[in-house]
């Protein structure tokens, strides 16, 4: 006769009482807790837990029992992922309390009994992804200072079990039996031929190496991955992800399966997702989000829903780090090259304040792609931006016209381009002449007389190109800061701004 629902724990204990005490049970009492188990999963589960977090002999034996059928690891592996995605946080009410930050390791412990004896896959296939998740997380949680307790716990389970010195390795252990079991083995080979399983030990690491693991997991399986971006999607989508700690770890394996994903179901989402780490101070967050934003600019569907996100990329252009700003330059000009598109008067008003700087940056992929967007900026503007607009377009002559001695060919031929397009937005048909006929000899001249009272802000906007690693640009500064020093001759205090950099 099975035990009630209310005597299930006393029924579990009692039972590894017995095993401990080296008195072996009757075949029935283990048939009798495999069919307890299977009616009361959480109550047998939790109670064992908490009778043998180390996975003593006694309770190998009665995990064994539990594990021995498909169906039951398919009722107890809920129960054991609950408590490893919540570690160290999780207390059940079989608990005293006293255990209650080890009870993730020893979830862990019993995932890696099952995995042991497990001969077929198919009761994991339904909860590999969480399975992994968890188990990566908990990696993760192991960079941290542990508890005493966990320190203790784990020490004993080393000793006398022969495990891992540590829980992390521990862990990875078990990542590595579960990829064999999903018939990943080239992962894992692939992993330790990079020696990669090290890096996921360091908190500043662990997200590095999570995507390098995300990334072979995509070569060799297509549906797993499937699966494993459908649960990080709907983890990213909460507002907490597991504890929130994991989320940069959690977004480095998502955007390596995003295209596994179909946006027409889940587009939406993934764009909400893409808000959070693009309004982020991190920068590693902030490259993961424009990664998935180039993915999903890859996917014709979503292509015109992107076009949402260009106000918080345009906030993000003042980061000083030149690799940032070059990918969200690539996502602009991307943005900007579909069909029909018109910027709004505060987009491209923002969006021409942002480029001013940039044109001058150092970095030759941000100098052509601030060009490039900046060029699109004044053919796209919509006629209310126009008027507002021509400030910037005339602080954009002088570096435009300096960008077109470049000795890299694509700047200059950009720089050309662009200068064109600004001449004609301005209207200036004698500067648009100079352009189209090669003529730049001439320009500066030409810039000077047409706008005498800039003299001495285009002097002090020429000074830094002095400082350019192009010499070709650095004489046509130099020269270009002659023939403006006449202008402003016996004009000393304006010299003196211009000195003092003011």
């Amino acid at each position: 006769m099975l035990p009630a629902c209310t005597l299930v724990p006393a029924f579990v204990r009692n039972l590894h009482q017995t095993l401990t005490a080296n008195v072996l049970p009757e075949d029935g009492l283990l048939r009798d807790l495999w069919r307890v188990t299977d009616e009361h999963p959480a109550d047998v589960a939790l109670t064992l837990l908490h009778c043998a977090p180390s996975c003593d002999r006694a309770a190998a034996v009665m995990w064994r029992t539990i594990t021995s059928s498909g169906r039951t690891v398919e009722k107890v592996l809920p129960v054991l992922l609950r408590v490893m995605e919540e570690w160290p946080l999780y207390c059940t009410f079989t608990s005293d309390g006293d255990h209650k930050h080890i009870y993730g390791l020893a979830a862990i412990r019993v995932v890696w009994e099952i995995l042991q004896r497990l001969q077929c896959p198919e009761p994991l296939k339904e909860n590999s992804p969480r399975l992994l998740v968890a188990l990566l997380f908990n990696v993760f949680i192991s960079t941290e200072p542990m508890p005493e307790k966990i320190d203790t716990f784990w020490r004993q389970c080393w000793q006398e079990q022969g495990l891992a010195r540590n829980p992390k390795r521990f862990a990875v252990h078990v990542i590595k039996a579960l990829l064999f079991h999903l018939e990943c083995e080239d992962v894992v080979m692939a992993m330790d031929r990079k020696a990669a399983w090290d890096t996921l030990f360091h908190m500043d690491t662990h997200h590095y190496a999570v995507g390098l693991l995300a990334r072979e997991m995509r070569r060799v399986s297509s549906p797993l991955c499937r699966h494993m971006g459908c649960y990080l999607l709907q983890l990213l989508s909460q507002a907490a992800v597991l504890a929130l700690r994991w989320e940069l770890p959690a977004m480095a394996f998502f955007v390596e399966v995003l295209d596994c994903l179909d946006m027409r179901e889940c587009g939406d989402r993934v764009l909400q997702i893409l808000a959070r780490p693009l309004q982020s101070k991190c920068p590693e967050r902030n490259r993961l989000a424009l990664r998935m934003l180039l993915v999903l600019r890859k996917d014709p569907s979503m292509a015109d829903s992107t076009l949402s996100l260009t106000p918080s990329l345009v906030q993000l252009l003042g980061d000083a780090d030149g690799e940032l700003v070059a990918m969200i330059l690539a996502v602009l000009w991307d943005h900007l090259r579909e069909p029909d598109i018109q910027l709004s008067r505060p987009t491209a008003l923002k969006l021409a304040e942002a480029l001013q700087p940039l044109l001058g940056n150092d970095i030759s992929q941000v100098q052509l792609l601030s060009i490039h967007v900046f060029h699109k900026v004044m053919e796209l503007a919509a006629n209310s931006a126009r008027k507002t607009l021509k400030r910037y377009v005339v602080q954009s002559l002088l570096p435009l016209f300096l960008h077109c001695h470049n000795d890299n060919r694509h700047v200059a031929k950009v720089s050309r381009q662009a200068l064109l397009c600004a001449a004609r937005f301005l209207k200036w048909s004698d500067l648009e002449n100079l352009v189209m006929t090669e003529t730049l000899c001439t320009f500066g001249k030409c810039l000077l007389q047409k706008d005498k009272r800039r003299a001495a802000k285009y002097l002090r906007q020429a000074l830094p190109y002095l400082q350019s690693p192009q010499e070709p640009v650095r004489e046509a500064a130099l020269g270009f800061m002659g023939i403006a020093g006449r202008y402003l001759r016996g004009q000393h205090k304006e010299l003196l701004l211009v000195i003092q950099g003011e």
